[in-house]
């Protein structure tokens, strides 16, 4: 491996201190923080600001903020995130952890489309497949995609619609269904009691991308004979932090 360049991780340095705070750092606060001297300091943001990765913050002399060249590595970045090929690694992960199956769904309309499954290696286990679609509203991972919906669109959706029952359990009121999104949203996971399957239960959390936009759900699926009340909570757990992870990979900073 070659020699890192002291110069180069010092811009590097600078560049990341700007995901914390407000954004905006004077030249004094970068010395500081990095403990610079004054020279290099000014040396470091005169080239950053040259090459539009820093911007001066209009009407604040002597601050800072990123300039669009950060923006434009972020967003070609995104470009090049496959969000199947990641929510199957991280689904993978979180299989591994919890040996049951795992699914990552997007939303298309009132479906859900299965992009990314591990299965679990017990005998007895969810059936499925990824490319498969299924009424959101009989699903974890659709009711959290639906969760997310501002209401107005929700509303858009499901007028005129008939919500169909894959199981005695499912909800076919939209009047009910709101209330179980409601619940969803203040809850932050969302959880699916044989609505889909009368031998499966699931629990999902949201996937959002670099906006912070919800942009896909991760579910863990267990059969009936294994799921109680404690283990609901365990892979409520487990399904957010893997949801957050595969966030963080899709360049959300809010994750953790």
């Amino acid at each position: 491996m070659g020699r890192l360049v002291p110069a180069v991780t010092r811009a590097f340095d600078i560049l990341e201190l700007f995901l914390h705070g407000d954004g905006t750092l004077s030249a004094p606060e970068i010395t500081r923080k990095l403990q610079l001297p004054r020279t290099t300091t000014h040396e470091l943001l005169t080239t950053l600001t040259a090459r539009a990765y820093l911007a001066t913050v209009p009407d604040q002399p002597g601050r800072y903020r990123l300039g669009v060249r950060t923006y434009q590595l972020g967003s070609r970045y995104a470009e090049q995130l496959d969000l199947a090929a990641e929510g199957q690694a991280v689904a993978r992960e979180v299989a591994e952890t919890c040996d049951e199956t795992v699914h990552v769904a997007i939303l298309e309309d009132m479906d859900v489309i299965y992009i990314a499954k591990v299965d679990s290696t017990h005998a007895v286990r969810m059936v499925s497949a990824a490319g498969r679609r299924l009424p959101a509203h009989c699903t974890s991972v659709g009711k959290m995609l639906l969760a997310a919906l501002p209401e107005a669109e929700l509303d858009a959706r499901l007028a005129g619609r008939e919500l169909v029952s894959m199981t005695p359990n499912s909800i076919t009121d939209p009047d009910a269904l709101r209330t179980a999104l409601a619940e969803i949203r203040a809850r932050g996971t969302a959880t699916e009691h044989r609505e889909s399957n009368p031998d499966v239960s699931c629990v999902a959390a949201p996937v959002r991308d670099t906006s912070g936009r919800v942009v896909a759900a991760l579910s863990v699926s267990v059969p009936v004979i294994r799921w109680s009340e404690e283990r609901e909570a365990e892979l409520a757990e487990l399904a957010a932090k893997g949801a957050a992870d595969l966030s963080l990979r899709l360049g959300h900073r809010g994750a953790r």
